[in-house]
């Protein structure tokens, strides 16, 4: 007897993606957390139900080389769900809204939304900041910051910010160095009439924050990455072991800019949940 499979398209597969939702969460999609003008910054916030206690958080950041990307859909964290943490995916600025530092300033903005607003029960000592590529950038630049304010130009959030991690997937580290490499150059719209100022970039270099006090990270990065040199990922190893950071750094040989196996991810995915879960998160 012949089995015919329905065909189902790639648009079919992207609407079930935008559909799924995790059971025993609350949803709460588009929740707005900051307006600038005609600009809405919105996120998807997912939080599981009947809980006693206060949650752990993934804030999730998207890449696009600070120029293009969403949001994403709740079928990209279900590994986190599975293990009971809520977890926030955030618009920001894009270079086409705004030049840097504005996207870092929403990641920040975010961030204090959720640590201010109880009523989500965020855990504040068990937030966990992610994202890949550019998001990988701007998870590790807000993160490092801890209570340096100078990128939260409308957060008033009063007590003290500590990231409890940072997971970085081939993030940029080095700005400067980035802007100049050779897929790096069309991403430098994002620092608009300061793309020259090598000073400006630096203030935007997660490596330049890099001390003792700075949040346990996680990193991959695969050695034929040709869009963020894998060299960023080794740099900001070194700067973390200098500086006695717990960290851990996983190499995808011959892999490339975010396109890993199957096999591969499902092996980074379980060491990310061994990573946190080591920390006590």
């Amino acid at each position: 007897m012949l089995l015919v499979l329905p065909f189902i398209s790639l648009a079919q597969d992207e609407m079930a993606a935008k559909r799924y939702l995790p059971e025993k969460y609350d949803h709460y999609l588009d929740l707005s957390y900051k307006t600038v003008g005609d600009w809405q910054g919105v996120m998807d916030l997912f939080i599981p139900q009947n809980t006693t206690k206060s949650t752990p958080l993934i804030l999730f950041v998207h890449g696009g080389g600070w120029t293009q990307g969403s949001k994403g859909t709740a079928n990209q964290f279900k590994i986190f769900f599975k293990q009971g943490y809520a977890v926030a995916t955030i618009a920001y600025r894009l270079a086409k809204h705004a030049p840097a530092p504005a996207a870092v300033e929403d990641v920040r903005t975010a961030l204090c939304f959720l640590l201010k607003e109880t009523k989500y029960n965020i855990d504040p000592n068990k937030v966990v900041l992610m994202g890949g590529s550019a998001g990988g950038h701007l998870a590790l630049l807000a993160g490092y910051q801890g209570n340096n304010k100078q990128f939260d130009t409308d957060c008033d959030y009063k007590k003290p910010i500590k990231i409890a991690a940072i997971i970085n997937k081939f993030g940029i580290t080095d700005v400067w160095e980035y802007i100049n490499s050779k897929n790096g150059t069309r991403n430098a719209i994002w620092l608009g009439k300061k793309a020259k100022d090598q000073n400006f970039a630096k203030v935007l270099s997660p490596l330049m924050y890099v001390n003792k006090t700075s949040p346990p990270t996680f990193s991959v990065h695969g050695t034929a990455d040709q869009s963020v040199n894998y060299q960023h990922s080794v740099r900001l190893k070194e700067a973390l072991d200098k500086n006695g950071v717990k960290n851990e750094m996983i190499t995808v040989q011959d892999g490339l800019h975010g396109r890993f196996s199957s096999a591969k991810n499902a092996e980074i995915n379980s060491e990310i949940i061994k990573f946190l879960k080591n920390l006590g998160i």
